[in-house]
Parts: C-alpha cells; structure tokens; sequence
C-alpha cells in the first residue's frame, strides 16, 4: 500500500534549500539571483495503487471512447442478417406516414424459418433494451409483423411477399409525394 508523503511546506525548509542553492552557485550575481528566486510551490504526491497500476507508470493512458448505442434499425437489420434473412429492404418513410420511421421487408425460406427470424429479433431488441409493441402472424408463419415504434418489420414467405408489393406500394406513394 502507498504512502501518502506530507507536502513541502515548512519555512525552515526552504531556507535550508536556499542555502545549499547559494553554495552552490559559482558567483556572487548567482547568489543573489538564487536568494530573490521566489520560492517553488510545494510538491503533491499522488497516491498510486499497488498491482497492475503500479507496474503502468510512465506508460500514457488512453482514453476509452464509449461507443455509441445500436438504433433500433440497427439491430433489427443485424438480426435479420444473422438469421439469412432474403431480400432484406429497409424503407425510409418518415415523410410518408406518421406511423413509423422505417419499414424493413425481409423474407424467410419457409414458414418456419419466418418465425424463427421474427423471435430472434424479438429476442435482440430486448437484449438492446428495445421493448416490442406488438407481434402478429406468428402463429401461421407466412407473414409476421413486428411493430417497434421507430421500425416496423414485415417477415414474409417469398410468394406472400410477391403478391402483396409493399415495397412497390410504399416506393409509389413516396414518388407521387414528391
């Protein structure tokens, strides 16, 4: 454990420093250059703990930079990645409608396979500390839902997803908007 040294503060030591300074000085414009000095402020010591820490002296710290924190859409994308989705497409459609900020279509394989990439990132969003609102068609598995407030996610099965066009719908409404 480290001992905390008390500061230099005392007048008779700084006399004592002055003195030695003066013998030292090899001329009397030295001298007298040393006696006007003013005095140094007292030194602190700081207190350093014993371990790893002490075997880092000399060696600069490095700042850690705090990562900034997943949006929603990033963490539904990655889910979605993570679980091969097809055809994934995230739509911007903020100027759109008032409901959400993005819509993101993706597809699975099969039924199955829709269900198990909307409750994989049902699962992500909780993990980040995104609270679902809603989640509808899980039980048959062709088209799933999943509403996060900020990102609505509609899963579906290649044909479904043919035969609705959301992305066609939501592209023309934007382009009539515009």
């Amino acid at each position: 454990m480290a001992v905390k040294r008390p500061a230099v503060s005392s007048s008779s030591t700084k006399r004592s420093v002055t003195r030695r300074l003066k013998a030292k000085a090899k001329s009397p414009v030295q001298a007298a250059v040393v006696a006007k000095a003013p005095a140094r402020p007292a030194r602190k010591v700081a207190l350093r703990p014993a371990g790893k820490a002490a075997a880092t002296r000399g060696k600069t710290a490095v700042a850690k930079v705090a990562k900034a924190a997943p949006t929603v859409k990033d963490v539904v994308l990655d889910a979605l990645d993570d679980m091969k989705a097809i055809d994934i497409r995230a739509l911007d459609v903020r100027g759109i409608t008032d409901i959400t900020d993005t819509m993101v279509v993706a597809s699975g394989t099969s039924d199955r396979h829709v269900k198990s990439i909307a409750d994989r990132v049902v699962q992500r969003c909780k993990e980040a500390g995104f609270r679902p609102y809603g989640m509808e068609g899980e039980r048959d598995g062709e088209w799933v839902l999943l509403d996060l407030h900020d990102v609505v996610l509609h899963v579906m099965l290649p044909r479904v997803r043919e035969f609705y066009a959301l992305e066609k719908l939501w592209e023309s409404v934007a382009a009539k908007r515009a």
